[in-house]
């Protein structure tokens, strides 16, 4: 299994910290969060993993000549962001055709990573994406998701008013083959994984309940509330 950070986002909603610092470098306890994810994946064997970058991207290049993870860590630069879809197609050859760990580096997430890849593969055959989901308080700002006797989704409703429910998608998955070659299908390069490819999937998406921590760091109020609930777990 292969991994994707995604950390090409302009984190705008956390000016002034982003101004001078890619978000994906943005500190939680004088830790990058690039870092905690590197931590998780390299703990759980995972040696190779693709970051890509837009924002700042000579600092995230800095940054990693630094790590001390034992991982296989490359790089791509994009010129105009692509999408979640897109970065997967345009670097389908890096997967290999193997299963791929996507997840939104911008996030700060403690779980059981081995128990993640586990619900992965002891999928039904049918299963191409198990989707990490979590307990939100703030329901209408994430994707929330309804799931069956089994946990598999059948619906999805991203970030609407009155959302049926407060189970919501961490943006963390771990995607089958299949995956990438349906959003070949798609012919294009700007691809939106929310709502280009995922209603595909209705009824092929298992799930994973974070019971621990997780926590969109997407702006000033969740970035101070990350610093105080991290604490719990030092």
């Amino acid at each position: 299994m292969r991994a994707l950070l995604l950390a090409a986002g302009l984190g705008t909603r956390l000016r002034p910290i982003t101004n001078t610092i890619p978000k994906c470098l943005v500190e939680i306890n004088n830790k990058p969060l690039l870092d905690y994810w590197l931590e998780l994946l390299s703990g759980a064997g995972i040696q190779d993993v693709l970051i890509n970058l837009h924002y700042l991207p000579e600092k995230v290049i800095a940054h990693l000549s630094q790590c001390t993870y034992p991982i296989h860590i490359a790089t791509v630069h994009e010129k105009d962001l692509l999408g979640t879809g897109g970065t997967l197609l345009k670097n389908s050859s890096y997967f290999q055709h193997e299963p791929v760990m996507m997840i939104h580096a911008d996030n700060l997430s403690l779980f059981d990573m081995n128990a993640f890849m586990d619900k992965f593969n002891t999928r039904a055959p049918h299963i191409d994406i198990t989707m990490m989901i979590f307990y939100t308080d703030t329901p209408e700002s994430c994707g929330i998701v309804e799931l069956d006797d089994l946990g598999i989704v059948y619906n999805f409703h991203e970030k609407i008013k009155n959302p049926p429910g407060q189970l919501a998608n961490a943006a963390i998955y771990i995607l089958a083959p299949p995956v990438i070659d349906f959003i070949a299908t798609l012919k294009k390069e700007m691809i939106d994984f929310s709502t280009d490819v995922l209603p595909h999937f209705m009824g092929r998406i298992n799930t994973f309940y974070n019971n621990i921590y997780h926590r969109d760091v997407g702006n000033l109020e969740s970035y101070h509330l990350a610093q105080i609930e991290y604490t719990k777990f030092i």
